[in-house]
């Protein structure tokens, strides 16, 4: 046998090796057309592509507490509106915890789920419906199982806004969102010595924005509905997108003052540096 019949050419390899890369454009284009037609035929009817807009890391918790064995009758509103905004902020792109009919024990599990997400590019986002007590001049959210019948039993029982607020500081939050629907008309404060009304002026943390259903000191009665005043007007300020998170605040307290005819005026603090936005992490659409 001739063994030289085997031998392969250099020119031989040099056109198979170019041959392959020709096949392999072909069919690079190929996927690549196909790609372009199909994005082109959901954009024709109004379909989402496979494009979408990255978001920094987001974090939520929802808090909706309703049912206190003190009160005269539940609170129907706070469940409703932990569900709807809790909706909302999914839809913006938050990893939201929500919680219901909260206990202490519910409350203190919940912060420490949320302190081990934060990161230092993190904006985090604490909105709580319910009753809220202010005593020494701190604002305490009251879980449903609170027996309370002295002021130490607020700070016993209850959870300070603050520490929620020192938990996301010391984990380096980027940005720091509350809303406190919590300004009601409670069964706890006239069996203090000292009666207080409302929520105390919350000592706002660098890179904060709050915002409470009442001025500090002043309480706001339930309007009939669904939904609180102060939740039905933050709702409709998240859907004008995107939008600044201050502009959310602050066209929330504009809306519920006038829908209340002064009746209610929410308060809104900030000491936010960098500029937060609901509404960028949207998927495109097509032809937008």
């Amino acid at each position: 046998m001739n063994v030289g019949q085997f031998r392969v050419s250099r020119r031989s390899i040099t056109m198979t090796v170019a041959f392959a890369g020709l096949v392999s454009l072909a069919l690079g284009a190929h996927a690549a057309l196909n790609k372009h037609v199909l994005d082109s035929a959901r954009a024709a009817v109004g379909l989402e592509t496979t494009q979408s807009i990255p978001s920094n890391s987001r974090f939520a918790l929802v808090i909706g507490n309703g049912h206190y064995p003190d009160a005269g009758s539940p609170l129907l509103q706070p469940i409703n509106d932990a569900r709807a905004v809790t909706h909302a902020l999914r839809q913006d792109g938050f990893d939201v915890d929500v919680i219901e009919d909260a206990t202490r024990d519910d409350m203190t599990r919940a912060v420490a789920r949320l302190k081990g997400k934060i990161k230092p590019d993190s904006t985090v986002m604490l909105y709580f419906g319910g009753y809220g007590v202010q005593v020494g001049r701190q604002s305490y959210m009251i879980p449903v199982d609170a027996a309370i019948w002295r002021e130490r039993d607020v700070r016993s029982q209850g959870m300070s806004v603050e520490a929620v607020l020192d938990v996301m500081k010391e984990q380096g939050a980027q940005a720091k969102l509350v809303v406190l629907d919590a300004s009601r008309r409670n069964p706890y404060e006239r069996r203090f010595r000292a009666y207080s009304r409302g929520l105390a002026p919350i000592d706002v943390p660098e890179k904060a924005l709050i915002l409470t259903s009442a001025t500090p000191g002043k309480v706001a009665d339930d309007a009939d509905g669904q939904n609180s005043l102060l939740a039905t007007e933050f709702l409709k300020s998240l859907k004008t997108k995107p939008v600044s998170a201050e502009a959310v605040f602050t066209n929330t307290r504009t809306a519920v003052t006038r829908a209340s005819d002064g009746a209610q005026v929410p308060a809104v603090s900030s000491s936010l540096v960098d500029e937060v936005k609901f509404g960028t992490a949207v998927t495109v659409r097509a032809g937008s």
